[in-house]
């Protein structure tokens, strides 16, 4: 997994990379109060919800497979002068600092899990991670819509709840939409966690 994604970063091929912070992220930080705390950003990217998040206050580790990304996440901090620490790390077997963290965060890593025992070995990582009572914002390709050639892999939120009620109660499950820059952005889960 880690070659492909490097792969993608050092061709372009990013449809999920829209260059803005995701705003169900802003609408959730500011819905549900969710104060600045230590917060981890799972495969971060290039870093757009990482600084969005260091600008509200949050002490920010973001971690990606990718080199390739965590460069240009580190370029893009630096421009905006945004205090955030971005770290090359395989997420469900780095080690990650900071730890515990009051808030976690990923936009489309859950549902890039092959497998149910892989996506419910990636629920209990984030639960090891968190403080008690932590929250994690997933945001996860939704299956009520038909399938697209180009899109994220899609769970039902029957799925996504098998995957992580062991770990975590689900705070709000909603259907919307990624944050986008295509014309009919992908559907998505926009679920909201609290650790138990």
């Amino acid at each position: 997994m880690e070659s492909r994604f490097e792969e993608r970063y050092q061709s372009g091929d990013l449809p999920w990379d829209h260059g803005m912070v995701d705003f169900n992220l802003v609408e959730t930080v500011a819905g549900a109060g969710i104060k600045p705390c230590r917060v981890l950003d799972i495969g971060c990217g290039t870093g757009d919800n990482a600084i969005w998040l260091a600008e509200q206050g949050f002490d920010v580790v973001g971690c990606d497979l990718s080199t390739t990304a965590v460069r240009f996440a580190n370029a893009k901090a630096e421009i905006a002068g945004a205090r955030c620490h971005f770290i090359v790390a395989d997420f469900l077997a780095g080690h990650m600092p900071s730890v515990p963290f009051g808030f976690a965060f990923d936009r489309g890593c859950l549902h890039s899990i092959p497998d149910a025992l892989g996506r419910k070995a990636f629920a209990e990582r984030v639960g090891g991670l968190l403080e008690q009572g932590g929250l994690w914002l997933s945001l996860v390709g939704n299956a009520d819509e038909p399938k697209r050639d180009v899109g994220p892999p899609q769970l039902s939120a029957v799925e996504l709840a098998s995957f992580v009620e062991p770990y975590f109660e689900i705070l709000s499950l909603k259907s919307g939409l990624f944050g986008s820059d295509q014309q009919t952005p992908p559907r998505a889960w926009i679920c909201l966690m609290r650790k138990r």
